[in-house]
């Protein structure tokens, strides 16, 4: 089944700006979210998909690149193989990443010197591993310089010999007319020497494929999308060539209590029609596997959100926090007994239900209505 578009999935057109995004998406996502709809797995991916898709689309590079690839910018495979940790998968850079960076980071040296290919490992880690960092073993497939030739290519190591056909300069010279002609020596394909006793194992390239165990930490507070440079950690280059690096690019899980954006953590709590109404107290978890507790001051509604500073996610570099942002829906009871729904009559008898005096937003909105049907009648 073919994948929806993410602009079609946060229901925005392709133009959209940074903040009618963010809008679309908090809308969705409220209304989507696991714990309003406990019973419902469809809800529950649909609140996966709308994540996924903000995800890419609040990132300028990301957005880039989908605008211009589509879902193929950050789906797994390519030259690299397979394999993967947690989830995630391990390929070669292939031709997106490096039209979208090769500049930056010295696209097409690898054709030219030798030098081994840069290589991309996809990590997925959870909301709690991006607050407290976390050290991570992984396993990558790669070329590695081949054992057997030490990476020269030669059997038995030895030295490769000067190419006869350029002499060791990697390049060769033909007149053609009034013009001379340079190119690539086809013999030693620019490297200026060849290898006359290739080694057996690695057939004279000097490296052989195998998988290389790493360690990586990664540091609290990363966000979405953040990559990771292991220098020297990519494929093994030809014939002893200095070897790529490896970028390792984290996603952060979709948790089902907090939402993140940036620094700060968002989270929906329910609380009882009385303790809205009467005040109180509440414990809310937060995202270091603590508890809070916020008074909630009588007569508080429904949207209303209540900020608990510092308790937020872990900044990189920084010993400071963000913010947590908590806001409460007031849930109506359900199951009353009958001593219960004689109590409620016995307020609505007493004025309760009386918009004027106990409910300000109700008043609002009638009163909206009056002056809109006093409108239509001028």
């Amino acid at each position: 089944m073919a994948k929806e578009d993410y602009y079609e999935t946060l229901g925005v057109e392709r133009n959209v700006d940074e903040k009618a995004l963010k809008s679309a998406f908090r809308k969705l996502a409220m209304q989507y979210h696991p714990d309003r709809n406990p019973d419902s797995q469809d809800a529950e991916s649909k609140f996966k998909e709308i994540n996924e898709a903000y995800e890419v689309l609040k990132d300028p590079e990301k957005r880039a690149a989908y605008d211009r690839y589509g879902h193929a910018a950050f789906e797994q495979g390519g030259g690299g193989g397979g394999g993967g940790f947690g989830g995630g998968g391990f390929s070669g850079f292939g031709d997106i990443f490096e039209e979208m960076f090769g500049d930056m980071m010295g696209g097409g040296r690898a054709q030219s010197s030798g030098r081994g290919a840069d290589l991309r490992y996809n990590m997925e880690i959870s909301l709690e591993d991006a607050f407290n960092g976390k050290k991570a073993t992984i396993e990558v497939p790669t070329s590695v310089n081949c054992s057997s030739c030490n990476g020269s290519g030669s059997e038995g190591g030895k030295a490769p010999t000067t190419c006869p056909s350029c002499h060791g300069r990697g390049k060769i010279r033909a007149q053609q007319g009034f013009f001379t002609i340079e190119r690539t020596c086809p013999t030693c394909h620019g490297a200026g020497s060849v290898i006359s006793d290739p080694c057996g194992t690695c057939g004279g390239t000097g490296r052989e494929r195998k998988s290389k165990t790493l360690s990586v930490t990664v540091p609290a507070g990363v966000e979405d999308g953040t990559r990771i440079r292991l220098t020297g950690e990519g494929e093994a280059g030809l014939r002893g060539a200095p070897s790529g690096d490896l970028y390792i690019f984290l996603s952060v899980a979709p948790h089902r209590i907090f939402q993140r954006e940036g620094a700060n953590i968002f989270c929906m709590v329910p609380i009882p029609m009385t303790t809205a109404a009467l005040g109180g107290e509440i414990e809310v978890p937060t995202v270091n596997g603590g508890r809070a507790r916020i008074k909630i001051p009588e007569g508080t509604q429904g949207g209303n959100q209540f900020r608990l500073r510092g308790k937020g996610m872990s900044i990189m570099r920084s010993d400071a926090r963000g913010d947590m942002f908590v806001e409460v829906s007031v849930e109506t009871p359900v199951k009353l007994t009958s001593e219960q729904k004689d109590i409620l009559r016995q307020f609505e008898a007493a004025g309760g239900g009386n918009v004027e005096n106990h409910s300000p937003e109700s008043q609002g909105f009638f009163a909206k209505v009056k002056d809109f049907f006093e409108d239509l009648t001028d």
